[in-house]
């Protein structure tokens, strides 16, 4: 054998001898228990896989009922990440009232250069409780929060792109709820149901026989959520702005004009009591009847889930009529991105959020009066569906001629919301 073969076999024998060694070591390594190997700069670690998974998703008041169902069917299916098992818990919330605790840091996040690995055991345990993902009532209220977190940390919170943005889930808009006798005489004197016929109809001074209707009827009382607990309220008015002014944008300008501001105050004037009404005000429509008012701006989503609960009390049914100038709500399903929550946890809260999409829940969405975010179901997709059941109540599957208002920014939400409290809320 010449020395070039030698070399040859020397070679494979050192190798041979490494690869033994290795194995040997492996075999020795004890049991990681079903931990999942990590590997990043070179040298290998080991992450502890948790029991189970929960996402905690604050959710919107309009959607609550419909999401919270939709968890616990899919809860019931015993979900899985990574073969790891997924709990989804609904906490209820008006979207003003999260973006608030979003601007104060309620939930706890963390500083931007700090990660929690860093953290005592005290704020670890609070970040046990931090929510995985957010269902407002609108994407700008994201944006909102996203923008006072990026100011504050340095990086987005949540994202308008990529697999974790923001995505609608449902839709619902303002629209006019008024009890038909009371429409009637209204469209017979004015013609049609605006903003500025319920300010006319507000400022009667003879009230409903001043209009055409009966004087057991009274004043003309107007039916609006209020700002504080229910964003709709806020939007009510940022709508009835947009009808004064004849069009869809409303500027802090326009909103704190003495005119407008006075206009505005006779309108609200209108509503019977804000202090005592909740935060289901077309709820509040079905329990109470005439007591609580005679029409007014609410979510169409709300106005639906409750008409039966009016037709049967009151033998008066709800027409719905829609305005010219259109708010949309689109429910955002909104993932929370930082560090304060897991890249399991994110995850897990995709796959709720395409369980919420998929044909069969977008369909039980049409029984809680919500417009499918999934452009496959129709309004029409099942016999349940409310726009079915409550056709010949004036509800339209695709919105008549109008003009979406422009989303608002903090300054004008924080000024209405200001002049609110001056001057209406007591």
């Amino acid at each position: 054998m010449n020395r070039t073969r030698w070399i040859f076999v020397g070679i494979v024998v050192i190798a041979l001898v490494i690869v033994g060694i290795t194995l040997t070591t492996r075999g020795l390594r004890p049991d990681t228990g079903g931990s999942t190997p990590v590997t990043g700069g070179g040298e290998a670690i080991t992450v502890d896989r948790p029991d189970t998974v929960t996402v905690r998703v604050l959710t919107a008041l309009p959607v609550e009922a419909w999401v919270r169902n939709a968890a616990a069917s899919y809860n019931a299916t015993a979900p899985t990440i990574d073969g790891v098992p997924i709990t989804v818990e609904i906490i209820a919330m008006d979207g003003l009232t999260a973006l608030g605790r979003w601007d104060r840091n309620t939930f706890g996040a963390l500083e931007g250069d700090v990660s929690p690995e860093e953290v005592d055991q005290a704020t670890l345990a609070t970040l046990e409780e931090f929510p995985t993902a957010w269902i407002p009532e609108s994407r700008y209220l994201v944006e909102l929060a996203n923008a006072s977190y990026k100011e504050r940390l340095g990086r987005d919170v949540f994202l308008t792109d990529g697999e974790y943005r923001a995505r609608p889930i449902a839709t619902s808009l303002l629209t006019w709820g008024l009890y038909q006798s009371r429409a009637d005489v209204l469209i017979e004197k004015f013609g049609e149901i605006s903003w500025n016929t319920i300010y006319d109809a507000a400022i009667a001074k003879g009230g409903w026989p001043e209009l055409g209707g009966e004087p057991g009827w009274g004043y003309f009382k107007l039916v609006v959520p209020n700002p504080n607990k229910n964003i709709a309220g806020l939007h009510a008015m940022i709508a009835a702005a947009g009808e004064y002014y004849e069009r869809p944008d409303v500027t802090v300008a326009d909103v704190t004009d003495p005119q407008f501001q006075a206009w505005l105050g006779e309108l609200m004037g209108a509503v019977t009591d804000f202090s005592s009404a909740s935060a289901y005000t077309a709820e509040d429509f079905a329990l109470f009847g005439y007591s609580v008012g005679d029409g007014g701006q609410l979510l169409e989503a709300d106005l639906l889930l409750n008409m039966e609960g009016i037709l049967t009390r009151w033998e008066d049914p709800i027409n719905l009529y829609y305005p010219r100038y259109v708010t949309w709500f689109d429910f955002p399903f909104s993932v929370w991105v930082g560090p304060e929550t897991s890249a399991l946890q994110k995850n897990a809260a995709l796959e709720f959020q395409r369980y919420l999409l998929s044909d069969e829940q977008q369909q039980a969405g049409l029984a809680y009066g919500l417009r499918p975010a999934n452009p496959r179901v129709p309004m029409d997709a099942v016999p349940d569906s409310l726009f079915v059941t409550w056709k010949n109540r004036g509800v339209e599957s695709v919105i008549p001629r109008s003009d979406a208002m422009r989303n608002p920014n903090r300054d004008v939400l924080l000024a209405l919301l200001r002049w609110f409290d001056l001057n209406v809320a007591e």
